[in-house]
């Protein structure tokens, strides 16, 4: 039996992906697509939109009440997920939320979700990324205390909105919630001998680069990078549509990309 999914953001350039890469998995079928209410693509063919041809679902700006999706997958704009976010609780709808650059009252509002439907909200459904999550609080861990500085370098297309990136964000949390520290975003003028509780974050914007992170744990002598790049988007929407089919159908609660590697 497929799993049936709505994309929000189904317009963008994250939505496109999905809602191509859904077509072509014989295990999903997309039966709704999602946009903001200003899109110029409302009404179009979310197939045609994404260069996969004729899927007979029309991008809207609501969640149709005829359509029950076994998951949503959210990838839009914080108030692209917030607009959808309702619906999901009073439809019990499991939904994956891999937007970023949500606000703290706005994370809290997805995180209480989970008492009523399945969430995923994850800063990258990378299933490397999630990987080198891992690997990020081993490092760290083993590190402790021997005189390493931790500091993250993230580098974007020029068309990103949010800085730093949920994903850096996410990696220099775990570093915080293993060692302590405080957070540098970037250094100008005169600032003084680096001390040792800073977890220095850099973004580097420019291109059409879809994203990478560079993890560095540095020390008088030598240097451990942990590094993961990006070489396109489908990478990013293969992981939220593994995410989906494991969600669907499960009770309501936080789940996370831990859960679906099997971590």
């Amino acid at each position: 039996m497929k799993t049936h999914i709505a994309v929000n953001g189904a317009g963008g350039r994250m939505g496109q992906r999905i809602v191509a890469l859904a077509r072509a998995d014989h295990d999903l079928q997309v039966v709704a697509a999602l946009d903001a209410p200003h899109t110029p693509l409302l009404g179009k063919d979310a197939g045609e939109v994404a260069g996969v041809g004729h899927l007979g679902v029309a991008i809207a700006a609501e969640l149709p009440l005829s359509v029950k999706p076994d998951c949503v997958i959210d990838f839009s704009a914080p108030e692209g997920t917030m607009a959808v976010l309702p619906a999901c609780v009073q439809r019990q709808l499991p939904v994956v939320v891999a937007t970023t650059g949500h606000t703290a009252a706005q994370r809290a509002e997805v995180e209480a979700a989970a008492h009523h439907t399945a969430v995923l909200f994850a800063p990258n459904l990378s299933l490397v990324v999630n990987l080198l999550f891992k690997l990020t609080r081993l490092a760290a861990e083993a590190l402790k205390g021997k005189g390493f500085d931790a500091e993250i370098v993230e580098r974007h297309h020029r068309f990103k909105k949010d800085s730093p990136s949920g994903t850096a964000v996410r990696f220099a949390e775990i570093i915080r919630e293993v060692q302590g520290g405080r957070f540098v975003h970037g250094r100008e003028g005169l600032v003084g001998e680096r001390t040792a509780d800073e977890i220095g974050i850099h973004a580097v914007r420019g291109g059409d680069n879809v994203g990478e992170h560079a993890i560095v744990f540095t020390t008088l002598g030598e240097t451990l990078e942990l590094v993961h790049k990006g070489h396109s988007r489908d990478s990013y929407a293969r992981g939220a549509l593994l995410a989906a089919k494991y969600l669907a159908n499960r009770p309501a609660g936080r789940y996370t990309m831990d859960d679906v590697l099997g971590l």
